[in-house]
């Protein structure tokens, strides 16, 4: 059990996090900072127009995630994989015992607090961090992403897809208590991302990847994780208002809708809080959204074919490709893999299988298994009018019609006289000769 304030520390303490101690404005400088980083946790002390501090790219890379959940890289897919399959309950403790409700903030002033506007053409300031957590007296428990454009000092107008927690809200006549958390450990911000049937409850799968403690807020039916840095209590009404632009995972902006507004009525907080903000497009936001497909696939790849890894990779926008590795049984193994992939992850517009020999978080050696086991006549699927995803800005802006192409760089199983395998030399380290 770690929250999200004793990573910062540890990476801190390590010399991977960064601080920014001079005064850095929320106005695009905030940002473009976390952008020009990379993938280097920043943590900026000092905000021009709040006195609450701001932490990103926290977790811009998979290593980072590996780290803070004690797995190898190359582990997290299958980490991933058992937290779904085996789901388990969180602890919970009483709201004394519980560092997010040490503080209270009645009629809360959001202009006060650090959410930043990151570019010049997006529609207001966002948090892109927070997850919605909801409850339905028939589903049950639902956490879940959702973007928010401040309009008012307590209203945000909130973007929601025609999926669960949509649902919820229409169940419950259009309005809906929520509970908004912002700065959660990485196993319930994985889980939130993860999709799953409706009456699936992604925080017990957070708890099997790492286990945590919730808390009830008071006069509430909804928990939210205990150690999280804050939490709005609020309603999602039926008012309506423009969101957009923003930037999506794809680093364009997405187009202006009417979505409807969230009111929050008060905040619970930790004792000196942190705000975590999550920079849209970059390798945070990647992260975050596209690994928690790489499990749906792993398992769907696992039905037809013996999977030993999938990355979403950042060059794809961390949506729309993907790199599988398999341990070839059967010479059509490959090519059931590309389909079984697009099915565990349906956005999904490239797809490249390689054998397990293959470093699939290596480009160059991907492109290797490309040059040197593939041939584009007899091993690549095409998969003409499928439906796509909306992210992408070049498949059809009314339906997202796409077509989709899968590749089978894996060697065949009889060489016929051809050698497939790349040779090795002896390990040692070079320090020691140069």
């Amino acid at each position: 059990m770690k929250s999200l304030r004793e990573f910062i520390y540890d990476l801190e303490k390590e010399g991977i996090l960064k601080k920014v101690k001079r005064p850095v404005s929320l106005k695009y400088e905030l940002a473009s900072v976390l952008y020009h980083a990379g993938e280097t946790p920043v943590l900026f002390d000092k905000i021009s127009e709040s006195e609450i501090p701001v932490v990103g790219n926290v977790f811009a890379n998979k290593g980072l995630v590996a780290k803070y959940l004690n797995v190898r890289r190359n582990e997290l897919t299958k980490a991933l994989a058992t937290a779904i399959s085996q789901p388990s309950n969180p602890g919970e403790v009483p709201p004394a015992e519980a560092p997010v409700m040490q503080n209270i903030i009645e009629n809360p002033d959001f202009t006060k607090f650090p959410i930043p506007l990151h570019t010049e053409k997006d529609g207001g300031p966002y948090i892109a961090s927070a997850i919605i957590v909801a409850n339905d007296p028939e589903h049950g428990r639902n956490s879940s992403f959702h973007r928010m454009m401040l309009i008012d000092k307590d209203k945000f107008a909130v973007r929601i897809l025609p999926r669960h927690l949509n649902e919820y809200i229409e169940r419950a006549g259009g309005e809906l208590r929520v509970a908004v958390v912002v700065g959660a450990s990485i196993n319930v911000l994985l889980a939130s991302a993860i999709s799953v049937d409706v009456k699936d409850d992604e925080f017990r799968i957070a708890n099997t990847l790492m286990p945590f403690n919730t808390v009830q807020l008071p006069d509430s039916n909804i928990s939210v994780p205990a150690d999280a840095e804050m939490v709005f209590d609020a309603t999602i009404t039926k008012e309506m208002h423009d969101e957009g632009p923003f930037v999506d995972l794809t680093e364009t902006l997405d187009i202006v809708r009417s979505q409807r507004v969230m009111k929050v009525h008060r905040i619970y907080h930790r004792n000196k809080p942190i705000f975590h903000t999550l920079l849209p497009g970059g390798f945070e936001h990647k992260i975050l959204m596209g690994m928690p497909r790489e499990p749906t696939i792993f398992l769907e790849v696992g039905k037809v074919a013996e999977c030993t890894g999938v990355n979403i990779t950042p060059g794809g926008c961390s949506w729309l490709h993907g790199v599988i590795s398999i341990k070839k049984k059967n010479e059509d193994d490959g090519k059931n893999a590309i389909e079984a992939a697009f099915k565990g992850h349906k956005s999904m517009k490239h797809v490249i299988i390689v054998d397990d020999d293959i470093d699939i978080y290596n480009p160059l050696e991907v492109e290797w298994a490309i040059a040197t086991r593939f041939q584009a006549n007899k091993d690549m699927i095409v998969k003409v009018n499928e439906k796509g995803s909306s992210l992408d800005p070049s498949a059809d802006p009314n339906t997202y019609i796409t077509t989709k192409v899968g590749i089978d760089a894996t060697k065949p199983l009889v060489a016929h006289g051809k050698n497939y395998d790349k040779v090795k030399f002896v390990p040692l380290n070079i320090g020691d000769y140069i």
